[in-house]
């Protein structure tokens, strides 16, 4: 895709599931990719492997959840690495349970990390793109904020508010030609779904049955979204801002 080649690119989450796939992806498309993590040994292993290909990358352990640590992060990675071009907030958490079960803590926790965690990376990467007069923010939501997920309340209220956050920055920072969109994964085989399933026969049922609702008849795997999401930081994408993006199979088709 055009104008992501030796881009200085952010990914939250970066280590794993999709952000891992996304963060190879760019890597192959000649972008300098900062990884992200809260596990900073598994996100060098995911710098190792894009290096290996001839991709550049080094690995940043932050905790999302802590605005100095992601001010920290930010820091180090824009002193290494050079200025933010493009930002991805992928990180995400949850537990499944019905919403009646649940209690403060557990709230907290939920909105830490996919609520003010993202709060945070914008505030602390957007006021180097606005002097520069450029960037590109990608943020990945869920199809849970459009359509809801039963057993993700909290989760669905944090990504239902990224999405309206989003669409704000977008109109806010137009002028400073930063785009700011947003990709909703549907339900994707990670370890983020696996801990929502479960394990054993009930899970495999919930499986079965997601299949068979999503058009395409199967769940989304890691590799499916990198191109939606490249393709909104690229310049391909240069006149596109405040939009969302389902990547579902089908299962959600909002207009």
């Amino acid at each position: 895709m055009r104008g992501l080649k030796d881009k200085v690119v952010l990914v939250t989450g970066g280590a794993g599931g999709i952000g891992a796939a996304t963060c190879r992806r760019f890597g192959e498309e000649g972008a300098i990719v900062a990884v992200f993590d809260i596990n900073q040994d598994a996100a060098a292993a995911i710098v190792t492997e894009i290096r290996a290909k001839g991709g550049s990358a080094a690995a940043f352990g932050v905790d999302l959840t802590s605005q100095e640590s992601v001010v920290a992060a930010v820091t180090a990675a824009e002193a290494q690495l050079g200025p933010t071009d493009i930002l991805v907030n992928n990180a995400g958490w949850d537990h499944a349970a019905p919403f009646l079960k649940t209690d403060k803590a557990l709230w907290d926790k939920i909105v830490a990390v996919n609520l003010y965690g993202p709060l945070y990376m914008h505030h602390a990467v957007l006021a180097g793109m606005s002097e520069r007069g450029r960037g590109r923010v990608v943020n990945v939501a869920s199809d849970a904020a459009r359509v809801g997920s039963s057993g993700e309340a909290v989760y669905a209220f944090c990504k239902g508010g990224l999405v309206s956050y989003s669409k704000t920055m977008a109109r806010e920072l137009a002028r400073k030609q930063i785009n700011v969109n947003v990709v909703c994964p549907g339900p994707t085989d990670t370890a983020l779904f696996r801990d929502f399933a479960g394990e054993g026969e009930q899970a495999e049922k919930l499986r079965q049955a997601l299949a068979s609702a999503i058009p395409f008849g199967r769940l989304g795997q890691p590799g499916d979204l990198p191109g939606a999401i490249l393709f909104l930081a690229s310049d391909d994408a240069a006149f596109i801002t405040g939009q969302v993006i389902s990547v579902s199979g089908g299962l959600t088709m909002a207009g």
